[in-house]
C-alpha cells in the first residue's frame, strides 16, 4: 500500500458513463495512477464480475485499485463519506470545510474535492472554481485530488498536480 504522501497524482474513476472506454483509459493512464471503481449501477455478481476484470488491467499498469464500496475484493483501500471508509488507502469525499474537517477526524488518506468546474454528473451544480478549490484545499493535512470537470488542461490550469476525472481522461498520454 502506498503511504499518503505517494498518492498517484492521476485518478481514474469508474461510471456507466465511461464503462466502454475504461480499459482503453486505463491503459492509457501513467504507470502507477489510481484507479476508483465505482460502477453503482450494476447488480451485484455483474459489478463484481466488472471490477475483476478492469481491477487486474489496473493491476498489470501498477495503478492504485480503489473501491467505493464496502466489499473485501482485496484492493488497495476505500472510496466514499468519511464515516464508510474502511481499511487500507481511504479516500474521501468532500465539497465544502465542513465535510473536510470529517474526512479529516476520519483520518482519511487522501481527499477528493469536488466540483472544481462544471461537470456532467452534476449538470448545472454550483462549483467551487479555482479560488474556492484551492482555500479548501489549504485546510487540509493530507493530499486533496482535484475532481469535477477536471482534465489535464485544467489540471494545469488549477496549477494542481492530484487530480481525477469521469470522462476527463482522453489525453492522459499527454498529462
Amino acid at each position: 500500500m502506498r503511504d499518503k504522501q505517494s498518492l498517484p497524482l492521476i485518478w481514474l474513476l469508474s461510471d456507466a458513463r465511461n464503462d466502454a472506454q475504461l480499459e482503453q483509459a486505463l491503459a492509457d493512464l501513467p504507470r502507477g495512477s489510481g484507479f476508483v471503481f465505482r460502477h453503482y449501477h450494476l447488480p451485484p455478481d455483474a459489478r463484481r464480475a466488472r471490477f475483476d476484470t478492469l481491477a487486474a488491467l489496473a493491476r498489470r499498469r501498477g495503478h492504485a485499485v480503489v473501491l467505493a464500496g464496502t466489499q473485501d475484493w482485496g484492493v488497495d483501500g476505500r472510496y466514499g463519506a468519511p464515516e464508510r471508509l474502511g481499511p487500507g488507502l481511504r479516500l474521501a469525499t468532500a465539497h465544502d470545510r465542513a465535510e473536510i474537517e470529517a474526512a479529516l477526524a476520519a483520518r482519511a488518506d487522501g481527499i477528493f474535492l469536488s466540483p472544481v468546474f462544471p461537470t456532467a454528473s452534476h449538470p448545472g451544480a454550483s462549483t467551487l472554481g479555482s479560488a474556492g478549490f484551492h482555500a479548501l484545499a489549504r485546510l487540509s493535512s493530507v493530499p486533496v485530488i482535484a475532481l469535477g470537470g477536471m482534465t489535464a488542461a485544467r489540471a494545469r490550469d488549477l496549477g494542481w498536480p492530484r487530480w481525477g476525472a469521469i470522462d476527463g481522461l482522453a489525453s492522459t498520454k499527454a498529462a
